[in-house]
């Protein structure tokens, strides 16, 4: 598996640990936390510390994340580097999400927004 989780509280942090959120792994990694997702997880930060390139599948798998959600709670990206961060830019996917630099901000984005 390419990816790492923990729990904060009530937040999930899903740790991409690839270089590449790519075809050889998009799928892999949707069917992983929409399976975290379908358990009841809904308050999830996905750091992408670790991941220098994005491609289409890997875009769609976060998008997919997203979605799976849905109203019940909220994905918030951190740790988006240089060249993701302008991925995210030139396809407008940073306004589906709320992207932040750190792990510790995402989580306490999301326990604030239970308040």
């Amino acid at each position: 598996m390419h990816t790492k989780t923990r729990k904060v509280g009530k937040v999930l942090v899903v740790t991409v640990e690839h270089d590449r959120l790519d075809s050889r792994i998009a799928d892999d990694f949707k069917t992983s936390v929409v399976k975290e997702i379908n358990s009841g997880e809904t308050e999830i930060v996905l750091n992408l510390s670790s991941v220098d390139f994005i491609d289409s599948t890997g875009l769609g798998a976060l998008v997919s994340t997203k979605n799976a959600v849905g109203a019940n709670g909220e994905v918030v990206i951190s740790g988006a580097g240089t060249t993701v961060m302008t991925m995210f830019r030139l396809t407008r996917t940073d306004t589906l999400f709320r992207i932040v630099p750190t792990d510790e901000e995402a989580v306490s984005i999301l326990q604030h927004d239970e308040v």
